[in-house]
């Protein structure tokens, strides 16, 4: 049995190893999970309701009562583990297969879903990945910690940093004895640190170092990103660590302040106020070469069409309805889509499976709401060529 309790952040590599096919069926659960007060309790009870709608699920698939008892061992496992639902994030994902059981606590808020199909259900993971959710990078950065988020429109997670130092004392120590820094700020506006004890005081050039240092770690994490990049520091830092910057998408807007006391999502909402100008601008071209391109052959809202030049590599933007499914089959090989008017055995949610494609093959996707998407078809396309 694959069971993985997931401390660490949902990866890119997560989800290809979720994308890859597996032996039907397959269950996804997708539920809130606030975490304060008397939810906690309300969780496990709706993650109770949830297994049992999965349980339903299974056994209308022809397993039996053994097998399907067996399948979802573990999560009731899981359901009985208190010191588990006592710390959650936002929303709670988890995936349930033969021989797999995966859970990911998460900063997203899910709609409870419950969806057995041949494939895991992974299009609401995707504003955690893709730029088209609004995904940004915060670097929050004190004398005392370095962190870096990775943002989404409504959540944040932190990453792990390699290979960068934990703190300014850290980058200094080699240099100078172990003593406490404060900073005072000059009459010119810049700022020397100055120690008691034994330190000796802490110059620009000490913090561009420490800066320098971050940065290279940034390279190595941030090589192949695009996405947009908001410092979090207080005011007299922003300015040095430009100096020392090499990502080529850092905001020009940082987020002023402390951010040691602030918590993940309160950095990732105050940096979404400084991305969302972007994106809106990005969202509203996108719509526009939509409109232009639909009837040129190099767009389309038709989902057979669409989820055929989605395996494919050729949509470069994609736009759907993030609270609909559409049933259907696709076959890889023969690239056939047939579309179903309700789920039936051997069925996958083919919204969900253009989705997930388009994003593994580098593509944009815009899950939105049925109002904002740009016709009346679930499903539009862009396509690269």
């Amino acid at each position: 049995m694959e069971i993985l309790a997931r401390e660490e952040i949902l990866t890119r590599n997560s989800l290809l190893s979720l994308a890859q096919p597996r032996k039907v069926p397959c269950i996804s659960i997708y539920m809130p999970t606030p975490w304060v007060g008397a939810e906690i309790q309300q969780n496990q009870i709706r993650f109770r309701n949830m297994l049992r709608s999965a349980e339903e699920n299974l056994l209308g698939t022809g397993l039996k009562q053994s097998e399907v008892e067996a399948m979802l061992s573990p999560g009731q496992t899981l359901l009985k583990n208190t010191p588990f639902w006592r710390k959650q994030n936002d929303g709670l994902a988890a995936f349930i297969s033969e021989g797999v059981f995966r859970f990911y606590r998460l900063p997203l808020a899910f709609p409870e879903l419950v969806i057995s199909s041949d494939r895991f259900h992974l299009k609401p993971l995707l504003p955690l990945f893709n730029n088209g959710g609004g995904r940004f990078y915060v670097l929050a950065v004190s004398m005392k910690y370095v962190r870096l988020l990775q943002g989404a429109r409504n959540c944040a997670i932190e990453l792990e940093l390699k290979n960068t130092p934990r703190s300014l004392a850290e980058t200094v120590r080699y240099d100078t004895p172990d003593r406490q820094v404060r900073s005072q700020p000059t009459r010119r506006g810049s700022s020397t640190f100055h120690g008691h004890g034994i330190w000796e005081d802490l110059t620009k050039e000490s913090i561009l170092r420490y800066f320098q240092q971050i940065d290279k770690g940034l390279q190595e994490l941030l090589k192949t990103e695009t996405s947009p990049l908001v410092f979090a520091g207080v005011d007299y830092l922003f300015p040095i660590f430009k100096e020392a910057n090499s990502y080529p998408n850092l905001v020009d807007q940082p987020i002023s302040g402390n951010p040691d006391e602030m918590r993940p999502n309160e950095l990732g909402a105050l940096a979404w106020k400084a991305v969302q100008p972007l994106y809106d601008k990005s969202f509203q071209e996108a719509i526009g070469l939509y409109r232009q391109s639909i009837g040129t052959g190099l767009a389309s809202n038709n989902p057979e069409e669409i989820v055929s030049a989605a395996s494919d590599g050729k949509v470069g933007y994609l736009f759907v309805a993030a609270d609909r499914q559409q049933w259907g089959t696709f076959d890889p090989e023969t690239k056939k889509v047939v579309v179903l008017d309700k789920h039936r055995k051997g069925a996958e949610d083919i919204l969900d499976t253009a989705a997930v494609q388009t994003y593994l093959n580098g593509g944009i996707v815009y899950l939105l709401g049925r109002d904002r998407m740009p016709d009346k078809s679930p499903l539009a396309a862009i396509f690269r060529y």
